[in-house]
């Protein structure tokens, strides 16, 4: 475990709609030196595209897809196009996009239960395995933050699924520290409601469930330059390693836990029901607005700065977002991704088809059609600046000034900070000329 003593420890902002106000003129003046877009690819109709040549992603993973362009057809339908329609469709994305992930998730479940059932190196690599490939759809959501709604509103579940970066003595021995943590505190109930009242108890370092919770609890701490944690499966093994009991118990209910959390947010964003879904698409402008503001938030204060910027400023492996298994690669490729679903109207599902509709892109092409391009090209030239970053991240991070890795970082960094400056444009080209858009620390 690495820590710094001269600089606090960061976690993930959880925004409200009422967090630092940004007028237009404040986003457009943003930013370090603009990543430029390249050229359009011209491409068919659902082209895969390899993460890069360094790091493929794992099983589960989702290609990128070319963005289509505009024919004279589309333009004329654009024309016709109602807000509401957009609005429906964005909906039916969120919930389609939280279904697969859910459906990951539970996939990742068994392979846990599995491994808890009969630890073996083979059960603990698959349960591995299934969190990465359950990751792969959780990054592309986090495009549904930012804005007050299920995942981050005032009861919502953030906290407990992606809070980081995390004190892992908070949940279990590390090298150090043996016997400690909640799995080493045996007059400590392990249930669901006692690990989310633990999280962030005593501070925001003290994660004890979600993602990250889990990733540790697989991967263990990773005290290595060339790879992730190495945790042993005898840590499970009752009489190879201490609290190996309560190590298990906590692995199933943090799943649990999480599996709870997630199902809450599709259901939140069903069809047909009195639910967030329903007054979202009847909120007109304002659900527009906040369409903008969760972009805009994600491209520039979450991923360009608080896991991109902070991380090549400490150089500390601690501000990784995914520092136990390394794929913090892969977080910044999913929520690049993440941000084209929503400004495309398009997703990749899980079983390979494709769910596309009327998006803001088409809201914007109805206004300004040369911007609704340039914003596309913009953000098509983000999500291969996050591809090109390679694993491990720490390695990225860890290099003289002057390093390819660090070169990578800040050419992503500097896209994406043109990606939210150009969709601020959007944004004021539709209507919307006052966000409140979260900006780095």
């Amino acid at each position: 475990m690495k820590t710094s003593p001269t600089l606090p420890i960061r976690r993930s902002p959880r925004a409200r709609p009422h967090d630092l106000p940004l007028l237009l003129a404040t986003a457009l003046a943003l930013a370090p030196p603009a990543f430029a877009a390249a050229p359009q690819r011209d491409p068919p109709a659902v082209t895969a595209v390899p993460a890069h040549r360094h790091a493929q992603p794992p099983a589960g993973a989702l290609a990128t897809v070319d963005a289509p362009r505009a024919a004279p057809a589309a333009k004329a339908a654009a024309a016709k196009l109602e807000l509401s329609a957009v609005l429906k469709h964005h909906a039916a994305l969120v919930h389609a996009s939280y279904l697969d992930t859910l459906r990951a998730a539970r996939s990742m479940q068994q392979a846990i239960e599995a491994f808890a059932s009969k630890p073996s190196d083979a059960s603990l690599q698959s349960a591995k395995k299934a969190w990465l490939a359950a990751r792969e759809f959780y990054g592309q959501t986090e495009a549904f933050r930012f804005y007050g709604g299920p995942i981050d509103g005032d009861d919502g579940p953030e906290g407990r699924l992606n809070a980081w970066p995390m004190d892992e003595s908070y949940v279990d021995a590390v090298p150090g520290r043996p016997g400690g943590g909640l799995v080493g505190d045996r007059s400590f109930v392990i249930s669901k409601a006692s690990l989310a009242e633990q999280n962030e108890r005593g501070g925001e370092e003290n994660v004890a469930t979600g993602w990250h919770a889990i990733e540790f609890l697989l991967w263990g701490v990773d005290a290595y330059e060339d790879g992730p944690g190495r945790r042993s499966f005898e840590d499970y093994v009752d009489g190879k390693a201490p609290d190996a009991d309560r190590r298990r118990q906590y692995l199933r209910v943090a799943t649990e836990l999480l599996i709870d959390d997630l199902d809450m947010l599709a259901r939140a964003w069903a069809p047909a029901a009195k639910n967030y879904r329903a007054g979202f698409e009847r909120g007109g402008n304002e659900s527009l607005r906040k369409l903008f503001v969760g972009l805009g938030s994600l491209s520039r204060g979450e991923l360009a700065g608080e896991r991109l910027e902070v991380a090549l400023a400490t150089r500390d492996q601690e501000d990784e977002h995914s520092c136990f298994s390394d794929n913090t690669h892969r977080d910044a490729v999913t929520n690049a991704l993440g941000i084209e679903n929503v400004w495309l109207g398009r997703l990749r599902r899980a079983d390979g088809s494709v769910l596309q509709g009327p998006s803001l892109r088409d809201w914007v092409a109805r206004r300004n059609a040369p911007l609704a391009e340039r914003t596309s090209k913009q953000i098509a030239a983000s999500v291969r600046a996050a591809e090109a970053i390679q694993a491990p991240f720490d390695q990225e991070i860890g290099g003289g000034r002057d390093g390819r890795g660090r070169e990578r970082i800040e050419q992503a960094t500097a896209a994406l900070t043109l990606q939210s400056k150009t969709l601020v444009e959007a944004a004021n080209a539709v209507g919307i000329e006052r966000l409140n858009l979260v900006q780095p620390e």
